[in-house]
């Protein structure tokens, strides 16, 4: 059965910028995703790019387009519940897959995600454009929980992208003119109001891809932080490339204004 997304929750997601989803994976794909997230672990795929541990200590891996390279990850993307959610969002004709990502803090990782939104990052524009971050273990805070800046999805600011850390799976960004770069909310979080939930397995964080967010690292040394997002697409996202966006997203089957509908791309849902 699908899971039904309430006027509430979509309510609160366009005031808010992002909302918490209870219960949406049950137990027989988190163990697919679970599974997957392990042969990720042991034999990345192409695009792997784990960060280096700010103290030495525990292990931040990092991987996007896994569903390319593996089945079951690809069945959860294409034909699991988070597609009919995305639909109930955007209330649209059409549902695209982007891209799926994997965040895995370990126990003691104290790397956090600074603070950024994620359109600038990406080759395509558009308003209907959302992440589902799957929890696979429980989140707190204290395990690196996301957080997120209540209604910063409106404010239509365009924040500079920066590398997470120390890694070899990219290089810098190019600087784009028309961003400007992020304050140090970390270091104001008072000026700001920040929303944040406890998941616990299956539980799902909703956003929008222009919502500011960030996390802190896994202070917990007896649970890991296995997040896994999917990031889907409406009926307004086109093709982008600007300066500035993430060369492993980037396709050469489309030019800036396209469609998205195509193989990197899919088209997981349409109306009837």
């Amino acid at each position: 059965m699908d899971y039904y997304v309430t006027e509430e929750q979509r309510e609160a997601c366009a005031r808010d910028g992002a909302v918490p989803l209870r219960g949406v994976v049950d137990g027989d794909w988190l163990k697919v995703l679970e599974a997957g997230i392990e042969r990720d672990i042991n034999d990345p795929g192409p695009f792997v790019h784990g960060y280096v541990p700010d103290n030495g200590i525990g292990r931040f891996h990092g991987n996007i387009r896994m569903w390319e390279n593996d089945s079951e990850m690809g069945r959860f993307c294409t034909n699991g519940p988070l597609v009919s959610i995305a639909a109930q969002f955007f209330q649209s004709s059409k549902v695209n897959l982007f891209y799926d990502q994997l965040f895995v803090k370990e126990p003691g990782t104290e790397n956090r995600t600074r603070w950024h939104n994620d359109l600038p990052y990406w080759p395509l524009r558009g308003a209907q454009v959302m992440s589902f971050w799957v929890a696979l273990d429980a989140v707190t805070i204290e395990s690196g929980g996301l957080e997120f800046v209540r209604g910063s999805h409106l404010w239509d600011i365009w924040y500079q992208p920066e590398t997470f850390g120390k890694t070899s799976g990219h290089g810098e960004y190019e600087r784009n003119p028309d961003y400007i770069d992020i304050p140090d909310i970390e270091a104001t979080r008072d000026d700001y109001e920040i929303i944040t939930w406890d998941l616990e397995p299956g539980d799902v964080y909703a956003f929008h891809a222009m919502t500011v967010h960030g996390a802190g690292g896994n202070l917990r040394s007896d649970v890991r932080r296995r997040g896994y997002t999917v990031r889907y697409c409406g009926d307004d996202a086109v093709y982008d490339s600007r300066k500035g966006t993430q060369g492993h997203l980037r396709s050469d089957q489309h030019s800036d204004g396209d469609s998205l509908d195509s193989d990197q791309f899919p088209l997981v849902w349409e109306s009837n």
